[in-house]
């Protein structure tokens, strides 16, 4: 069995190839050039972080597959300075279009030592912004920008950072290392 941790740097696909897309952009194969193994649910095009990769298909179902709700913990960058009640709102689970989403855990950070990102995000000095890590046992698509925005604070960063187990560390974005 391969299982590979990957740090997915932004604007990359969460697959192989990239179909029906006018122009060329990143994907996997521009970095990870280890046949028959594919990832283990998904990150955005926008977002970085850990990804892992496997050729197990029970451990890839494992892994993705919300009914087992693995935790995946996430540094989220949010526009604004949410008070404690609207963390609240976070921890006590949403409402978003398609249905509630469950309770996260979430807790303010400081800034954490993370690499620059390419491009670099938006910076308005008349707004602050606030770092947490939240943690969520689902996997809906764009799950934690939507919780997010549904609290008022719209995401402008968002680093995997767990899967499980499973930690980014110190993996440069761009790199995989075999677990």
């Amino acid at each position: 069995m391969t299982l590979v941790l990957f740090n997915k740097p932004y604007g990359v696909l969460s697959q192989f190839t990239d179909r029906g897309s006018p122009t060329t952009r990143a994907t996997l194969s521009d970095f990870v050039k280890i046949p028959g193994i594919y990832p283990a649910g998904r990150l955005d095009r926008d977002s970085e972080g850990l990804l892992l990769l496997t050729d197990d298909g029970r451990l890839q179902a494992r892994i993705a597959d919300p009914r087992f709700k693995l935790p995946k913990t996430y540094l989220v960058q949010l526009e604004g300075t949410p008070e404690e009640r609207t963390l609240d709102r976070l921890r006590s689970g949403v409402l978003l279009n398609d249905g509630p989403a469950l309770p996260a855990a979430v807790e303010r950070i400081e800034d954490p030592a993370l690499w620059p990102r390419d491009p670099p995000i938006r910076f308005r000095a008349s707004i602050p912004d606030c770092w947490l890590r939240l943690t969520i046992r689902e996997g809906r698509n764009r799950q934690v920008r939507r919780m997010t925005a549904a609290v008022g604070h719209p995401t402008l960063r968002l680093v995997r950072w767990q899967i499980g187990d499973w930690m980014l560390g110190d993996l440069p974005p761009g790199e995989w290392r075999s677990a």
